[in-house]
């Protein structure tokens, strides 16, 4: 299945480095041509991305650069995008457009849950994406998915031409009552279907680890924090694919050292995980994993994600109260500018209660 990726690791196209504003496509040529050169092969990208700019930058940085044969385009289909069913086929056929390719590897349905379903099925998104792989425009028809177990088989059950579930799969996460990564693993298995992971690392929450979480990764050797997190993700038997959203040149070279040649995790990393998971737990973190998906919604342009981060920096103790209060001051556009419209919790997956966050942040 899948014969034609090579290697188990993914390139995620939704932080990519920035400059000035844009995407830094001279490091993200150099970042492709790393990963390509490593034997690595799977590209990941949506029309949200970077407000429009991910699906650009992959045009000019990749599939202008190499032969169609030497990389796997996987793109999605956000029901943000469209409102009727007239809308979805020239929204992809924009995306080919844009991404300069005559045909996706993998097409996703974005982020489905319970209420997205429910979109897609109204405006018949499946059929027209079945139509679309038999045309030939699509070779892989997969989904990502952000809700509980039981939405999962229901979706599954219904739709069998999915072929690879998309799941958000970390050492955090993995028995989170709310995220549900084991239980959503255990439904992909039950029917049969591959599993992609995304948020590995957990938009970072897992590189920027408290010093006690540190210490327990620096008893096992001189490995990176990041480094046990990807190998964590892509041991699970039925994973092909693990993502991982790079946003430096830096971050290429370490994480192409830990996925190739990719070794499991033992036993006894395994066991420094899991105690590692309650060593983070004892911090009262925001769980947000920078996918900005609610910047897109937001009719005030409030920076949720960066706003959350800086918060986190407190949380961790990385910083003081009256640092983030200084540093939350600085932003044009603050907490407290919220009109509390809620489109963002509508569109957040993880599910975080938004509006009581940015309330919380601006009474500090």
């Amino acid at each position: 299945m899948f014969k034609e990726i090579k290697r188990n690791f993914g390139f995620g196209c939704m932080r990519l480095p920035m400059k000035d504003g844009e995407v830094d496509t001279a490091e993200v040529n150099r970042m492709v041509d790393a990963f390509i050169a490593a034997g690595f092969n799977y590209f990941d990208t949506a029309h949200g991305y970077i407000d429009g700019k991910s699906e650009k930058a992959v045009r000019k940085c990749l599939t202008e650069r190499y032969d169609r044969s030497q990389y796997i385009l996987a793109n999605k289909l956000s029901d943000w995008f469209f409102k009727s069913e007239e809308e979805v086929r020239p929204l992809f056929e924009q995306q080919l457009e844009i991404c300069g390719v005559e045909y996706f590897d993998f097409y996703l349905f974005h982020a489905l849950n319970r209420n997205s379903y429910e979109k897609h099925k109204s405006c018949k998104s499946f059929e027209t994406v079945n139509k679309l792989h038999r045309e030939g425009k699509i070779k892989h028809i997969a989904m990502s998915f952000h809700d509980t177990a039981d939405i999962l088989d229901k979706i599954l059950t219904e739709q069998p031409q999915i072929e690879a579930v998309q799941l958000q799969i970390n050492y955090l996460d993995y028995d989170d009552p709310g995220v549900q990564s084991k239980k959503c693993y255990d439904v992909a298995v039950k029917h049969g279907r591959k599993v992609i992971v995304m948020e590995p690392v957990k938009g970072g929450a897992l590189v920027n680890l408290p010093p006690a979480a540190i210490a327990e990764f620096e008893a096992l050797g001189d490995a990176a924090p990041v480094s046990y997190a990807l190998r964590y993700a892509a041991s699970f038997p039925e994973v092909f694919m693990v993502l991982s959203g790079m946003g430096s040149m830096e971050m290429m070279e370490s994480n192409i050292k830990t996925m190739h040649p990719f070794v499991p995790l033992n036993e006894k990393e395994l066991e420094t995980t899991d105690r590692v998971r309650e060593i983070i737990r004892q911090y009262k973190q925001i769980s947000c994993t920078k996918c900005r998906y609610c910047a897109e919604v937001c009719p005030k342009n409030v920076p949720i994600s960066d706003l959350f981060a800086t918060y986190n920096e407190y949380a961790l103790a990385h910083a003081t109260k009256k640092e983030t209060v200084g540093k939350l001051a600085e932003f044009e556009v603050k907490a407290t500018d919220c009109i509390e419209c809620g489109a963002c919790e509508g569109i957040c997956p993880q599910n975080i209660e938004i509006r009581e966050k940015l309330k919380m942040l601006g009474k500090m």
